[in-house]
Parts: C-alpha cells; structure tokens; sequence
C-alpha cells in the first residue's frame, strides 16, 4: 500500500482502522489499574481519532478524554488527573501554551507533551518553559510518540530527533528572552490584555473604573513604550509573546 508523506498520514491510517475495528464490533481488552491515563488535545477529530487508536494499540496506556480548545482542555485535565497530556499548541480560544501554564498551576505532577507541526527553537523554547516536558512533531512515527509518553510519564524530557536538530534543547538551556511587557507598569499591563481581548476603550474604561480619555492615554503610552504603530502590531506583539488576556 502506497503511504503518504503528509504530516497526519499514520493519524488518518491510525483512524481509519480505528474505524473499521469499531465497526467490526471490536472491543479493546480491560485495562488494568496501572495503565497511564492520556488525555489528548487537538482540534481536528481525525487527529484525535487516530491518536487514540495509536496510543491504545499498547496495553499500558488509556485515553481517558478529549478536549478540543485550550479551555476544554484546562477543565478535562481538572475532572480527570491524567498522568500525561498529549497537547496541540495551536488551538482555539486558548493557544496550547497558555493551556499547559494554567494545567500545571493547578496540576503540578501530570506532565505535558507538546505536539506541533512547527520545531523552531523559538516555538520549542516556549513550550518548554510554559511546562511541557517533551516535544513531539505531528510528522512522527507512531512508535516515537509511544516512546514520548513513556519517557514523559517518567519524568524524562523527550524532544524529537529534528527538534535537537534544529537546536532544540533541555528546558534549562533554552534562552529566555527579554519580555518587551516588563517594561510596563501593571496598570498598563491591565490596559493591554484588554486591548488584546478586543475591549473597546470604552469598555475598558468600564472595567477599571476609568474614564475613556485616561484609557486612550494608557493605550498610547504603551504603543510608545512597546515601539507599535498601531493596534494591530501591538495585539501581534501580544500573540508572539503569548501575553495571557482577561
């Protein structure tokens, strides 16, 4: 049979026969008490389909639950403990890596796999420094991603082999760069996540208990501080910084 070179390929192949087992009235055999307990994260239900019938093809481990945005994450990994999170970074309403800096805070012994299409040491760098403990291309074989959970759910780092390649490295030797936000009072820091989260001046001037002339001067003093034009540019600056919003 020919295979594709596409990233999700073994996903969709895992899915399909995923599929053809359901229908056949396949039923997976009891699993024991010491299974690891994966809950998986993605917004696409074929990833997540094929995830799950990779991951359970070995006896050790169970899918417990799915979520498919950053906030459905956050609360299935608050109803079911799991022992890891298998976590897309790019999703709606809440990115991965703010999902994963939330989870922890509240749930500091399940360890977190980034999984991502992207392996620059940027993108790398901040799932690491969020709390992931191991960094998964989508592009990988299913054997890799058993191999990751494992070592993840052990306590070990795991980066995929390109990852490395491409400069990737252990959580403590990833450079931090300098927030251009530390810059900003904190009254200021307020101002912003609610421009970021779309308020109107108006709006936030509802909010803070202020009045919308003192709001447009914080709005212009932090376009002058963080070096932005317009509006625009300072809510791309937010999104590549992952500035948490309101």
């Amino acid at each position: 049979m020919h295979r594709s070179n596409h990233p999700y390929a073994e996903l969709v192949e895992q899915a399909h026969i995923g599929y053809l087992r359901h229908k056949a009235g396949f039923v997976s055999p009891k699993h024991s008490g010491s299974c690891l307990r994966i809950l998986v994260v993605d917004d696409h239900g074929i990833v997540r389909e094929g995830l799950a019938a990779l991951l359970e093809s070995d006896d050790g481990i169970r899918v417990v639950g799915f979520a498919a945005t950053g906030e459905e994450a956050i609360l299935a990994a608050q109803r079911l403990s799991p022992d890891v999170i298998i976590m897309d970074l790019v999703l709606p309403d809440l990115n991965g890596i703010e999902a994963t800096k939330r989870i922890l805070r509240y749930l500091p012994d399940t360890h977190i796999l980034a999984l991502s299409a992207c392996h620059t040491p940027d993108h790398v760098g901040r799932a690491l420094r969020a709390g992931a403990i191991g960094y998964v291309l989508k592009s990988a074989v299913g054997a890799e991603l058993l191999s990751a959970v494992k070592a993840v759910s052990a306590g070990n780092q795991y980066l995929s082999a390109a990852v490395s390649a491409a400069g990737g490295a252990p959580a403590a030797r990833v450079p931090v760069p300098d927030s251009p936000f530390e810059t900003l009072s904190s009254r200021e820091n307020e101002v912003l996540r609610y421009i970021v989260a779309g308020s109107t001046s108006a709006e936030i001037a509802q909010f803070l208990s202020l009045s919308r002339k003192t709001v447009d001067t914080y709005r212009s003093r932090i376009m002058v501080k963080l070096g932005v034009p317009n509006r625009s540019a300072l809510i791309h600056l937010a999104l590549k910084y992952d500035l948490p919003v309101v």
